[in-house]
């Protein structure tokens, strides 16, 4: 199934696909409206406006449904949206509505990176650990499935897995710096800081974020889930102390407690840990609001406002060759 790449179809085109339903928005005020978010595997597009005369067109249309549209995008104020001219519901099993989601593609790659940095670990202790996870088909079927956030940095599927490797790699790359810190510890720590995301997140159709990540969040569903799988061998396979220091490293991975952290990184490699996650996930964040052109007004270099996914910025499509010769 070819899909239409939402974020660069220009004014006037067509589209005439299956999309998922990702956000439905009722406004009010003196002229209440519904706008639509659809999506798929390339991006997403608001609808136009639906007033309460068009109502009829979206009975039925809730979040998560995969959904026939027709109409021609069109633009308000500098921002495209789609004008709908038809909608309707398509039942799960006549599309593939698993294609129509953001991916990061064939994992393979990732795990062959994790499972090789697994080898190396010199602790039996710890690599035993990272085993009860990392070597159950039961953990690694989500883990290589699930996103990293639901619309942040790597919201994708795959995406968690993808950002463990780039975490991995900025953290072992800290540790070169340091000798006095423990690169297998900073490995597993990083191999377990958001495994709570798998109860954190459900990615059927749309990426949400489930009741127990709203009312516990998956830091402290990671510090709890380690916690479980650990005491359920007899013997434990660590000690208490190397089983608290494993905890302290996914409890203080945010950094700071107004940044979601129950406590703050306390050891070296806590706070490498800490900083490799943040890298991952700003750069991600920043080199995807660069490429998103509903963030740009045609050819402009600065954003059109201020940015959600970095911290309110604005973003400067800033380039130069430096002189570079062009490539033949």
């Amino acid at each position: 199934m070819t899909q239409p790449i939402l974020p660069e179809l220009p004014v006037g085109a067509r589209v005439q696909d299956p999309l998922i339903v990702l956000d439905v928005e009722s406004r009010g005020g003196d002229t209440p409206h519904t706008v639509l978010t659809l999506g798929n595997a390339h991006g997403r597009l608001q609808s136009a406006p639906f007033w309460p005369s068009d109502s009829h067109k979206i009975a039925g249309v809730t979040k998560g449904s995969v959904v026939q549209v027709i109409g021609t995008v069109g633009a308000y104020r500098d921002r495209r949206q789609l004008a709908v001219d038809s909608i309707r519901v398509l039942p799960r099993d006549q599309v593939n509505w698993h294609a129509l989601m953001p991916s990061v593609g064939d994992v393979g790659r990732y795990w062959k990176a994790v499972d090789r940095w697994r080898t190396e670990i010199r602790g039996p202790r710890l690599a035993r650990i990272l085993g009860l996870f990392y070597d159950d088909p039961l953990f690694r079927e989500p883990y290589e499935q699930c996103p990293a956030s639901t619309s942040g940095h790597h919201a994708a599927l795959g995406g968690l897995l993808k950002h463990t490797c780039e975490v991995v790699h900025i953290g072992l790359g800290i540790c070169r710096l340091h000798p006095g810190a423990d690169p297998d510890l900073v490995l597993a720590g990083v191999l377990l800081h958001d495994i709570g995301k798998l109860d954190s997140y459900r990615w059927d159709g749309v990426f949400e974020t489930t009741v127990p990540g709203s009312v516990i969040g998956h830091v402290v569903l990671g510090a709890l889930m380690l916690d479980r799988r650990v005491r359920a061998e007899t013997p434990l396979p660590c000690s208490e102390e190397e089983l608290l220091l494993l905890q302290h490293l996914v409890l203080s991975h945010h950094g700071k407690l107004e940044f979601g952290a129950p406590v703050a990184p306390m050891t070296l490699e806590a706070e490498i840990i800490h900083f490799a996650d943040n890298a991952s996930a700003k750069t991600a964040s920043m080199d995807e609001a660069l490429r998103d052109p509903e963030n740009f007004a045609g050819t402009s270099e600065i954003s059109l406002r201020t940015l959600w996914q970095i911290d309110k910025r604005r973003a400067w499509r800033a380039a130069s060759d430096w002189g570079r010769p062009a490539t033949p």
